[in-house]
């Protein structure tokens, strides 16, 4: 297989929300992470912490996260008190789309709360990476940190595997630390990229993806 240009596996990458039964080689996770290693950083830094679980320890992490308490809180914000109207809509409109795939009604309260339960079963994914930052560093290198992330999930899609980040995980800080032996002195919890082979049949792996255009986000100046 011939791998993919730059612009393919950015064009095609996707956050992947069914994967197929099938485990994911250690060896192909350990290239992707080796190659990653060059991801830019401030200063060089190098600041991020990753830990892969696969198997038992991912199994027992799910059903930990699954019977936690539902007002275990995340260690930073994970939106806005006041989003502007503009953001909120672009929101909206992925996630009109997601449930539309899923076959989920607006109003089918007891659906959405079925299925936001599996992000705490990495949708079916076998392999998820969990992503700290050092406590003591300042907000450029959790920056860093994201910069990491993307180049580990572009070289995901040169090994024909799918992911998702995950910042819902961070609702529930402890119980992933404690499975991934991570100090909580030490380190924030991020997010994490759940990791395997996506399934090309299941409609929540194919709905549109609604970008703005690049005059909304980009501007030009000092152009001949």
């Amino acid at each position: 297989m011939s791998a993919l240009s730059v612009s393919e596996a950015v064009a095609t990458r996707r956050s992947i929300r069914a994967f197929l039964d099938q485990p994911v080689d250690e060896a192909i996770l350990r290239r992707v992470l080796e190659k990653a290693r060059m991801a830019p950083s401030s200063t060089n830094l190098q600041p991020w912490r990753g830990v892969i679980l696969a198997g038992r320890p991912l199994a027992d992490l799910s059903a930990a996260l699954l019977a936690a308490d539902p007002a275990s809180q995340p260690e930073y914000p994970l939106s806005a008190p006041e989003t502007p109207a503009h953001f909120i809509a672009r929101r909206e409109a992925i996630m009109a789309e997601r449930m539309d795939a899923l076959g989920i009604a607006r109003e089918d309260k007891e659906g959405r709360a079925a299925y936001n339960r599996k992000n705490y079963e990495f949708f079916g994914a076998p392999a998820c990476l969990f992503t700290f930052v050092p406590r003591v560093l300042s907000p450029a290198h959790w920056a860093s940190t994201a910069l990491w992330l993307q180049t580990v999930m572009l070289l995901l899609v040169e090994e024909g595997l799918g992911s998702c980040p995950q910042e819902s995980l961070a609702h529930f800080p402890l119980p992933i630390k404690q499975v991934c032996g991570i100090d909580d002195g030490e380190y924030f919890f991020w997010c994490g990229l759940a990791i395997g082979w996506p399934d090309p049949a299941a409609p929540v792996n194919r709905y549109a993806r609604p970008r703005v255009p690049l005059e909304e986000s980009v501007s030009f100046r000092g152009f001949a």
